[in-house]
């Protein structure tokens, strides 16, 4: 098969690696880690990578996405000529642990627990995120945000009315998903010295490269991805299981 991959620069390490060895052609573009901070901007961005690809001269056999819903910025994607891939995935969280059930171990109850990854101290202008898509102050997302639409200060104000004290405790531990294929020498150390500046627990338990492989080897079992036949388009579900589902345009 002829694949386009269109894909989040936190995964770059791990899909090169995975791209050396893919049984098919595979051509790639990545979009910046930060863009997640707008994740309306961030959706017309790959939507606009998608419609680009079907206009173009290459024709491509699938459209690989690799997101998780990202804060729903790939919720309302339309495959237009082309079927689209994307991982049953939340957020890169499961992605990078190989897994729903793996991410489900480790964050069904605490959904707010800040991690990381070798990608986001490469890529991001933070080394935090939480699989629920906040994040906590200067570290995330959601505070880079709230920033960008009400200036620093009034931010920290709206931040800090949204998450108590109580809250902050819950999110104390910061957990580093070590790909052992691809972390980068002295990252996990980054990573520590970060977290205990910041206060927080560090906890390091191992990822997995299996969804990104089995997404680039074209190995798109029914429970762990999802494939968007042309004229449709992708819904949110925001359970454990199905988590995106193609609805027609």
């Amino acid at each position: 098969m002829r694949l386009k991959l269109i894909s989040c620069n936190v995964f770059q390490r791990e899909a090169s690696l995975c791209l050396a060895d893919s049984p098919h052609i595979v051509d790639v573009e990545f979009t910046e880690l930060g863009e997640h901070a707008h994740s309306a901007t961030l959706q017309q961005k790959i939507q606009t990578k998608i419609d680009a690809t079907d206009a173009g001269t290459q024709k491509y056999d699938a459209i690989l996405l690799l997101f998780g819903l990202c804060g729903n910025a790939t919720a309302g994607l339309c495959a237009r000529q082309t079927p689209l891939v994307i991982p049953r995935a939340h957020d890169c969280c499961t992605i990078l642990l190989g897994s729903k059930a793996q991410f489900e171990k480790y964050f069904k109850d605490a959904p707010s627990t800040p991690f990381s990854s070798a990608g986001y101290l490469e890529r991001g202008q933070y080394f935090l995120r939480v699989a629920d898509g906040t994040a906590t102050v200067n570290y995330g997302d959601s505070y880079a945000e709230l920033v960008a639409k009400y200036g620093e200060e009034d931010a920290k104000y709206v931040w800090e009315s949204m998450h108590p004290p109580a809250l902050e405790q819950a999110t104390s531990k910061a957990v580093f998903i070590d790909i052992p294929e691809t972390t980068a020498r002295d990252v996990v150390t980054q990573f520590q010295e970060k977290a205990a500046a910041a206060g927080k627990e560090c906890v390091q338990i191992t990822g997995s490269l299996r969804l990104i492989r089995n997404l680039l080897h074209g190995e798109w079992a029914p429970a762990d991805f999802l494939v968007v036949p042309p004229g449709h388009k992708t819904t949110g579900v925001y359970d454990w299981d199905e988590v995106i589902r193609a609805t027609p345009q």
